[in-house]
């Protein structure tokens, strides 16, 4: 006999969680279901994980600058005065306490919890395992994994979840692509002591961002001594006296103690029912969603990931909330909107975006755009030898010069950006970025004083 809910929630990453709380809030009856650990990638392959390598990779960069500062030198050589185990240790407990905050969040919202695989039975039905679930409402939010690299040994590359398996930092690496993914680890490996090559298709890294930001970024990934292979593509990966050998399409051959593949990812759908419930799926295997978050089945929800609109963890949670808001709290207009979404690389030096690129804005607003440009150098790097750039742009409309895009790679990108991109959801113009008095000395006082 299957069990009733008012709500069954596929998926137990920051989107489903978020989404099931906010429902059992207004008083719905929720069960979630995950096979996994809770959390989802951001939690436990992502970004939680990914940022505490990050701010190791921060403080090997402060190591090498503390001897301008005044400071004895530590050592030259990072690796030998870097305990990566340890690293991983600490990083793995603060994961697995997450884990355990996100249990004990659902317990106290009285979402019921299911270990086990969901699979869709019907428009109103979920199976798991022995158990048979009945619902008004379901939602997946399954999320996504890495793509693989579909090349002769590629299975002897990892990914990125194979990345925080590391149980040393290897010698020589080359990461295979291009986008946020690959330039985050490139960095982070780099910075505590690994020699690392990138393999980039195309011409330029993080095509998806405005050009400035790519462009500025390859200059300081070769100033941090990591070797760029553009218009370059992996044909074999194959064994190599203990190392591994990538065979390139263009000719050569990179050696490295471990290859990283950062290729895509591609949504969690397979084994799910969607097919044998009528849920319509794109060419990449990923749901499609109306403006509300509903699929082609009525009673069916999809967000996050698994249906490809922006995956970054806040985007699903805000999405599941405002669905939920919608769907158990009486709140008829309640969606996401997509536009103006910031977003954060995580590479050295960090990037910070929202908004259209200059592209973007070019090919909407043709004539009517107007940019403005900055590059110096942060004061932070006013007593090293050695210099990283800042890079700034604001891209504008219209006579009123309304601001639709800032764009940045410095130092405290990643941290100055969140004001910025409420500025651009409100519709501030350039006007009233100079009419801001500056915060001095800082990096940010740059977005408001910019001729």
């Amino acid at each position: 006999m299957a069990e009733d809910f008012d709500l069954v929630v596929l998926g137990g990453g920051s989107g489903g969680i978020a989404t099931a709380r906010r429902a059992a809030r207004y008083g719905a009856k929720v069960a979630l279901i995950e096979a996994g650990r809770l959390g989802g990638t951001c939690v436990n392959v992502g970004c939680v994980p990914k940022k505490v390598m990050w701010h190791a990779a921060q403080l090997a960069d402060a190591l090498r600058d503390a001897p301008e500062y005044g400071f004895t030198a530590v050592s030259d050589a990072i690796r030998s005065v870097h305990n990566w185990a340890l690293l991983v240790e600490r990083r793995n407990a603060y994961v697995e306490r997450l884990n355990g905050i996100y249990a004990r969040n659902l317990e106290n919202s009285h979402v019921a919890l299911l270990h086990g695989h969901g699979r869709l039975c019907g428009a109103h039905q979920v199976a798991v395992g022995e158990r048979r679930l009945r619902a008004g409402r379901i939602l997946v939010a399954t999320g996504g994994r890495p793509a693989r690299l579909e090349i002769p040994g590629g299975e002897r590359a990892i990914d990125s979840d194979g990345f925080f398996a590391l149980a040393q930092c290897p010698q020589q690496v080359v990461v295979v692509g291009a986008g946020y993914i690959a330039v985050e680890l490139a960095g982070v490996l780099q910075a505590l002591g690994a020699q690392v090559a990138l393999v980039v298709r195309g011409t330029r890294l993080l095509r998806h961002f405005d050009t400035m930001l790519g462009d500025a970024l390859a200059e300081a990934c070769k100033a941090s001594g990591i070797t760029l292979h553009f218009e370059a593509q992996p044909a074999a990966i194959e064994a190599h006296g203990g190392q591994l050998a990538v065979v390139l399409k263009q000719g050569g051959t990179l050696v490295a103690d471990q290859v990283i593949s950062a290729v895509g990812r591609t949504p969690n759908t397979a084994d799910s029912g969607l097919e044998t419930a009528g849920v319509a799926l794109d060419t990449k295997g990923r749901i499609v969603v109306d403006e509300w978050q509903e699929t082609s089945v009525a009673g069916i929800a999809a967000l996050g990931d698994v249906t490809g609109q922006l995956d970054l963890t806040p985007v699903a949670i805000a999405a599941g909330r405002r669905w939920a808001d919608r769907v158990f709290g009486g709140q008829a207009g309640r969606k996401m909107d997509y536009e103006n979404v910031p977003s954060v690389v995580f590479s050295h030096p960090p990037i910070g975006s929202v908004g259209l690129s200059e592209a973007a804005a070019r090919e909407r607003f043709g004539a009517a755009v107007r940019v403005y440009t900055s590059r110096f150098k942060a004061l932070y790097y006013g007593v090293l030898d050695h210099k990283v750039d800042t890079h700034m742009k604001l891209v504008c409309v219209g006579p009123e010069e309304r601001v639709v895009g800032v764009h940045v790679i410095g130092a405290g990108a990643d941290e100055l950006l969140q004001g910025f991109a409420v500025a651009v959801r409100m519709g501030a113009t350039k006007q009233d970025f100079d009419d801001t008095v500056a915060i001095h000395p800082t990096s940010a006082e740059e977005l408001v004083t910019m001729a």
